[in-house]
């Protein structure tokens, strides 16, 4: 057989493999993009097997220039892939034997494509959760300076989608911010376990060449190692933590989403989306739709999906690797993909969306003042039970007279309750019942700005956690 068309564990097989099979088997298609990973790992498996002695230091000077020619190929698009080249890890070891000859065969002294693709997984990884942490927490920056910039502006808020009390714009946008901080913290937490390093487990025992596991995990940026070499190749929590990040993530953009989707309706008016990202009907030439709101409320539900097929797959698997896990890259790929996608997407949805004040003030209505009616009668000594029933029942006497519950006159409230003075007019106003919620998380300006500095301080307070390996 020529030396292209051996298989990594071929030895044992007589027969040729059925090519459906091979079809079936193959997975370049998609882990070719850790390329760069499987090549990393592999320079630093050569020096690690360098140190055993159990390869000479000429050997593993020609193993990582090989590999380094190897990557440039792949860098400059110029890798020729060939027949029998199932995975990234046979086609980079395939090819450095085609640039350096039979000591290319020294390289995986110890190693099984079960540790390795462990490894490179992770080391891919960890470099992209950066990066949708770094667009993540842009989007909590925009929704921060929004809400600074447009923190007067106040709105209905809403409970079962019915009007409920007086909020401000900023309070609703910050709401989104809170559960998206929760998001970043989620995925700090997220990043340690990652970063450990599988490499130097071999199949599932070990590796029996004395392999400084704790040297090699120094060398290729990782934090610590695996403790237990089974637990090392069955492992893919890791990719279930992120696909469950992603899915919660995308929970919490969906709903923002269709916050605004609502928003922008004709019915409400209150926000207007940027052309960049809005389409038009084909038939009906004045509808302006809020597709990139509802393309993100749609992927939610695709990766959510991605998630429960995930944790399927792994359910049955025994201890230790099983080829199942191979499911588990195009899912991990397209979470990944989807997230940078989605991310980006939300903050310029949210960076240039317009807001119409005047809109939202006319969605205010006065019977969002009756708990502030009720809890005037608080501070006049009526205890909350007894004012809420008042209240309840001043809002009954509004309705059955046709007018708003503001135009009840002290005379007309007298008879539910004698506590109710002139004074009672001070009720009746918007931003004084926003003003009024002036606890820390509250909806008065105050609170919301204090909101907006602690989002601000702590993004700067965990900057220095973007650094990556």
């Amino acid at each position: 057989m020529a030396a292209e068309k051996k298989k990594l564990w071929g030895g044992r097989f007589s027969e040729d493999i059925d090519p459906l099979m091979e079809k079936f088997n193959e997975s370049l298609s998609f882990d070719r993009r850790m390329a760069q990973e499987d090549i990393r790992g592999s320079m630093g498996y050569a020096r690690a097997l360098a140190k055993t002695g159990i390869i000479t230091d000429d050997e593993r000077d020609a193993l990582i220039e090989g590999l380094g020619k190897v990557a440039e190929e792949w860098a400059a698009d110029a890798f020729e892939v060939k027949d029998g080249d199932e995975d990234i890890h046979t086609a980079n070891e395939r090819r450095l034997g085609e640039v350096i000859g039979t000591v290319a065969g020294k390289l995986h002294t110890g190693r099984s494509r079960n540790d390795q693709v462990a490894t490179d997984t992770r080391m891919w990884l960890r470099a992209q959760l950066v990066v949708l942490r770094g667009y993540l927490r842009e989007l909590i920056a925009v929704a921060c300076d929004r809400a600074e910039r447009e923190v007067d502006v106040v709105m209905p808020g809403f409970t079962h989608l019915q009007s409920a009390q007086t909020v401000r714009w900023s309070h609703w946008l910050l709401s989104h911010a809170a559960a998206w901080q929760r998001d970043d913290m989620r995925l700090a937490d997220l990043a340690p376990r990652v970063n450990t390093l599988p490499l130097g487990s071999g199949a599932l025992a070990g590796n029996p060449f004395g392999v400084d596991r704790q040297a090699l995990a120094s060398d290729l940026g990782f934090e610590r190692v695996c403790p237990n070499s089974m637990d090392a190749v069955s492992d893919r929590d890791y990719v279930a933590e992120t696909m469950f990040w992603a899915s919660t993530t995308m929970i919490h953009l969906s709903r923002w989403s269709e916050d605004l989707i609502i928003y922008s309706s004709g019915q409400f008016g209150m926000v207007k989306l940027s052309d960049a990202y809005s389409t038009g009907s084909s038939l009906m030439p004045q509808k302006k739709n809020p597709d990139a709101l509802e393309l993100l409320r749609g992927k939610a539900g695709r990766l959510l999906g991605t998630l429960t097929g995930f944790m399927a797959v792994m359910k049955g698997t025994p201890t230790t690797y099983n080829k199942d896990f191979q499911e588990a890259w195009e899912g991990l790929f397209d979470t990944v993909d989807t997230m940078s996608d989605c991310l980006q997407i939300a903050t310029g949805c949210l960076a240039t969306l317009k807001i119409d004040p005047e809109a939202m003030e006319k969605g205010l209505s006065a019977d969002m003042l009756a708990t502030d009616l009720a809890e005037y009668l608080v501070r006049k000594g009526v205890p909350f039970r007894e004012t809420h029933h008042i209240s309840g029942a001043a809002v009954k006497l509004a309705e059955d007279r046709g007018c708003a519950l503001s135009d009840l006159t002290v005379d007309d409230l007298k008879p539910l309750c004698d506590a109710f003075e002139d004074d009672v007019v001070g009720v009746w106003s918007y931003e004084k019942s926003a003003e009024s919620r002036d606890t820390e998380g509250g909806s008065s300006r105050r609170s919301v700005l204090e909101q907006v500095a602690k989002l601000r301080k702590y993004l700067e307070d965990t900057e220095s956690e973007m650094n990556v390996a």
